[in-house]
């Protein structure tokens, strides 16, 4: 019986791959034709939305007071130049992503971070200066509210990350780290 279904299976199989109609061959084309630029990204090519481009690049992440190396850190331009997307790996673990963009319709530039511990920090900004200042508010413990401020800025061949933390509601503020992001070797 089972070779008797296995002969009936080649049977069909043979008259499928033989016996099938020919088709003719579609010539061949042009290749498309270029398209103008998208509205979205014509939409990102103000100046402002490159102010933060100095931060696109492999990076790795050092620890200004220690010089120890603390994580791995790449940061691409997305979605046609209009987003600015960081993907972080600390060497404890901690894994982030921030999403930043500039949003022309208010004049700020906008970033959210997201981590593997559940952490969501919205801050934003404007740059001046020469340099990347946000600012937001993150809840580390239910019912706590702590004042972020982060600062990019070109530093020689890197990227120097400054924040600091805020308990009383922008009062007095407290250094929470000091990065220095260097071309990854």
């Amino acid at each position: 019986m089972r070779s008797t279904l296995n002969l009936l299976s080649a049977a069909l199989l043979s008259s499928f791959l033989f016996f099938r109609p020919a088709t003719s061959a579609a010539p061949p084309q042009a290749p498309p034709e270029p398209q103008p630029q998208s509205a979205k990204s014509a939409a990102c090519s103000a100046p402002e939305y490159r102010q933060f481009d100095f931060w696109v690049g492999d990076w790795d992440a050092f620890d200004v007071d220690t010089h120890v190396k603390s994580a791995r850190n790449h940061v691409d331009s997305i979605l046609d130049g209009c987003v600015i997307r960081e993907d972080y790996e600390q060497n404890d673990g901690m894994h982030g992503e921030s999403f930043s963009i500039y949003d022309a319709s208010r004049k700020v530039w906008h970033q959210s971070w997201v981590t593997n511990r559940g952490v969501l920090l919205i801050i934003e900004g404007t740059w001046k200066d020469g340099q990347m200042t946000l600012e937001g508010a993150d809840h580390p413990q239910p019912g706590v509210e702590r004042r972020v401020r982060g600062i990019w800025k070109p530093q020689g061949n890197g990227v120097r990350e400054t924040a600091v933390t805020s308990t009383d509601g922008g009062k007095t503020w407290k250094p929470w780290f000091d990065i220095l992001f260097l071309p990854h070797k």
